[in-house]
């Protein structure tokens, strides 16, 4: 049983954590991702820690089921290849992540291409969009969320933004984004039978993600600050710490959720306070210093076993080697095992897509660079030995 997207072809040009992670999903679904790496080039998912078998455990992650065509893009016989791979490969889709104007620096520009292939589809993501002020300015996930003003209320009055564990405007804002664009793409070009140019900014996916409070501000041109909202510190929904220094979390904001904690804890005496709409913020940061207090008064377990027992959107704050022991993430095969090249089995985050047709599919591990420049020429291009060692002679292999 194949995936759902069996068939689609894509040439990776990204690199770092949004474009790999983007197309990650795509070939877990199925699609054929061959990733166009320069061998002069650092790639940073290669040299990141930790490291099992020689390469790194993110890299291994984010580059699964991928095959790696290393060629240096500076020479000019490798536009010449991309474009016999778009050409005579099928190849359906180009997915590039450099600032606007590299690619088309290099002979393989969007406009270049369309007029020669106007069924392609071509994506590019960025920091900031191909065009506008930031256009060709460096960035992060620290800088995108920055800018797009997610960080302005997301952490503490007392101490600030934090620096996030996940890198939300990469991944949700980049990635995501990146695919559905994509995909899309896909379904206009199967109706008219014509591709077009993606053009998708971080930042403008990130600033999209500010869904529930920045319309606010756009019809009351009130900032939203830190704790001043119900999802961000001024409600009940938030952290507890526990006596062992582990954390509790509470998501509760439909009343009975909210009746059920805080029945759980002895407090029912607040319910009639809370239904108050007028209630001063002073009165719920008493309420949840007394909440505070009380659970930092027990170890997690306590909590666990005792909201085990009501539903109250309670849960623990869990670290890694508790989630990849969860019955549940087990159960929905969110921890899978997956060869790498060399035949060792890699523990990995499994696929997040489940469908009742088609499947997800592990492919193998990320693979070294070039590893299947043999396969990629020859078989799919059908180029010789001879034209092979002369594409080495020029240096085209690094």
């Amino acid at each position: 049983m194949s995936g759902p997207l069996s068939g689609l072809k894509i040439l990776d040009f990204t690199g770092l954590l949004p474009g790999p992670f983007a197309t990650m999903m795509l070939a877990d679904m199925g699609a054929d991702v061959l990733r166009i790496e320069a061998p002069k080039r650092l790639d940073l998912l290669r040299l990141m820690r930790p490291q099992y078998h020689g390469s790194s455990s993110a890299h291994a992650q984010l580059n699964r089921g991928k095959r790696s065509l290393g060629i240096d893009l500076s020479i000019p016989a490798a536009k010449d290849l991309v474009v016999e791979l778009i050409e005579n490969a099928g190849y359906d889709i180009l997915f590039e992540g450099f600032r606007p104007g590299v690619m088309k620096k290099l002979g393989l520009g969007y406009e270049e291409l369309s007029q020669r292939f106007p069924q392609l589809i071509y994506c590019s993501m960025t920091g900031f969009g191909q065009d506008g002020p930031r256009a060709k300015t460096a960035g992060h996930d620290i800088n995108y969320m920055a800018l797009s003003g997610v960080s302005s209320y997301t952490g503490r009055k007392d101490s600030g933004p934090a620096p996030q564990g996940l890198q939300v405007a990469d991944l949700a804002g980049g990635s995501c984004h990146s695919v559905i664009a994509m995909l899309a793409a896909v379904i206009h070009r199967q109706a008219t039978g014509e591709g077009q140019h993606c053009d998708i900014a971080i930042t403008d996916a990130t600033l999209a993600l500010n869904a529930l409070f920045g319309p606010g501000f756009l019809e009351s041109e009130q900032d939203p600050d830190f704790e001043s909202l119900e999802l961000n510190g001024s409600s009940l929904y938030d952290y507890y710490r526990c006596f062992d220094g582990r954390y509790l979390a509470f998501g509760g904001l439909e009343p009975k959720f909210v009746a059920a904690f805080l029945g759980t804890l002895g407090k029912e005496d607040w319910l009639p306070k809370l239904a108050d709409p007028k209630l001063p913020a002073s009165d719920i940061a008493t309420l949840k210093s007394e909440i505070a207090y009380d659970i930092s008064q027990h170890p997690l377990a306590h909590w666990l076993e005792l909201f085990s027992r009501v539903d109250a959107c309670v849960s623990a704050v869990q670290n890694f080697s508790e989630v990849a022991a969860d019955p549940h993430f087990k159960a929905r095969d969110m921890i899978v095992c997956v060869d790498d090249e060399a035949g060792n089995q890699r523990r990995q985050i499994g696929s997040p897509f489940k469908f009742s047709k088609t499947r997800t599919t592990m492919g193998h591990a990320g693979c070294p660079l070039g590893a299947h420049n043999d396969i990629v020429l020859q078989r799919e291009l059908g180029y010789s030995q001879q034209k092979m060692s002369d594409l080495q002679k020029q240096g085209i292999f690094g």
